[in-house]
């Protein structure tokens, strides 16, 4: 008797993305749940993640992985039969987590900042988002990915956010071609991997969603 792999997760989430991305470069066979958060979290969800309440979820043999950054590791040791996404080297695997933990604790509440707010605070907020990005893509250097030659870690951790992109030129009036174009080179070479590209949702169907959930909490 095999694995039993199912994903907790929403179709438009960067963070549940990352779950998928892992376990397709693994070739990892799982039972996809889509959580409709219009309708309400279902019990499932709540049964797996009573703490936060929220996707993504991995379970594995009916026990449950929360925490995308955690269930990507997770992932990458239990079926590490093919290759690692984590550099073994501990330094470098020390300096991935860090990088994704930054971008855990940056691009997302910043992104809210901006599109939550109007006048100055959300223009501080489009300027913030940018100098982010514009940190991340000087990490990146001339580097063909984070870990260097091969696709891994902190590229699984970022390259969600590329479906994002377009919310977030739209809302914060920018291009981020113009901004960090080695970033967007760095995207381009991501999304030339299968499991990347057949993940990623368009980014026109990302923007329609942020404007229904606008619209939804009356903030049009």
């Amino acid at each position: 008797m095999g694995d039993e792999v199912v994903l907790l997760d929403t179709w438009a989430s960067m963070f549940g993305m990352r779950a998928r991305i892992s376990l397709a470069e693994k070739g990892v066979r799982y039972e996809y749940k889509e959580e409709n958060f219009f309708i309400g979290k279902s019990t499932l969800l709540l049964q797996m993640n009573p703490i936060h309440k929220k996707v993504p979820v991995l379970i594995h043999n009916g026990k449950p992985i929360c925490e995308s950054a955690i269930i990507v590791q997770y992932i990458d040791e239990v079926w590490n039969h093919k290759f690692s996404l984590m550099p073994s080297d501990p330094y470098q695997k020390a300096q991935a987590r860090f990088w994704v933990d930054y971008i855990d604790k940056n691009v997302y509440d910043t992104w809210r900042k901006m599109w939550l707010s109007k006048g100055e605070e959300h223009e501080a907020g489009k300027n913030e988002l940018i100098s982010i990005f514009k940190q991340l893509e000087e990490t990146l250097g001339d580097k063909a990915f984070y870990g260097g030659d091969t696709f891994g870690f902190v590229d699984v951790g970022l390259i969600p956010f590329y479906s994002w992109f377009y919310t977030f030129e739209t809302f914060g009036n920018f291009k981020m071609e113009a901004e960090c174009p080695s970033l967007m080179a760095w995207v381009k070479r991501c999304m030339q991997r299968e499991a990347v590209s057949k993940t990623l949702p368009d980014e026109k169907k990302v923007y329609d969603l942020v404007l229904a959930v606008q619209k939804a909490l009356g903030l049009e």
